[in-house]
C-alpha cells in the first residue's frame, strides 16, 4: 500500500497491520498515533526510533509469535506469512542444516532462555547457522541487545513491505 493508504486506515486496521510487523504495544501505538506521515521515509524513521526504547519485556513478549529458525510459524499467527517468506533461505530438504539448526536452537534456548532470533530475510540457512554459532559466545546482556536489534530489523523490513518501500542494508541499522 502507499503511504496515503496507510495514513487513511482506521485505527483498528493500522494497529493490526503494525502488529503483524512486530507485536509490541508501544511501537504500534506510537506509529499509529503519528499519522499522517508525509512519506515512507518519515514512517520508517519513526519505526526505527521506537526500536531504541524497547524494554526487555517488550522484546521477550514479541518473540512469542516468532518460530525457531528452520521451523515454520503456526498457521494463522500474525507473523506466519512473513516468516514463511523470510526463512526462504533455509532449504527444507537440507537435513544436515536442519539438524544443525535444531541443535543450535536448543543450545541457544538453554543458554539464553528464549528462542534464537535473527533477521532471516536475505540470508541463507548457512549464514543464519553461522550467526547462531557466533552468538552462542555472547554474554546475556550483549545477546539481549543483539536480539533487540534483530527484532528491530525484522520489524522495519515488514513495515517497508507493508508500505511497498525498498530498503537497503543501511536502512536497517538500529541504534544500540
Amino acid at each position: 500500500m502507499r503511504i496515503e493508504e496507510f495514513n487513511a486506515l482506521s485505527d483498528a486496521e493500522v494497529a493490526a497491520a503494525l502488529r503483524a510487523c512486530v507485536d509490541i504495544d508501544s511501537w504500534v501505538t506510537e506509529l499509529a498515533s503519528g499519522r499522517p506521515y508525509d512519506d515512507t521515509s518519515q514512517l520508517l524513521d519513526a519505526g526505527r526510533a521506537q526500536v531504541v526504547g524497547w524494554a526487555t519485556a517488550d522484546v521477550e513478549a514479541a518473540l512469542a509469535d516468532h518460530p525457531r529458525i528452520g521451523e515454520r510459524a503456526a498457521p494463522g499467527s500474525a507473523t506466519a506469512d512473513h516468516s514463511k517468506n523470510e526463512q526462504a533461505g533455509v532449504d527444507p530438504g537440507d537435513r544436515d542444516l536442519a539438524e544443525r539448526l535444531r541443535d543450535g536452537n536448543a543450545r541457544y534456548e538453554e543458554r539464553f532462555d528464549r528462542i534464537y532470533l535473527v533477521r532471516a530475510k536475505g540470508r541463507s540457512g548457512a549464514e543464519m547457522l553461522a550467526l547462531l554459532e557466533q552468538r552462542l559466545d555472547n554474554d546475556p546482556v550483549t545477546e539481549l541487545e543483539v536480539t533487540r536489534q534483530q527484532l528491530g530489523e525484522i520489524a522495519l523490513l515488514r513495515l517497508a513491505d507493508l508500505i511497498d518501500a525498498d530498503l537497503i542494508e543501511t536502512d536497517l541499522e538500529v541504534a544500540p
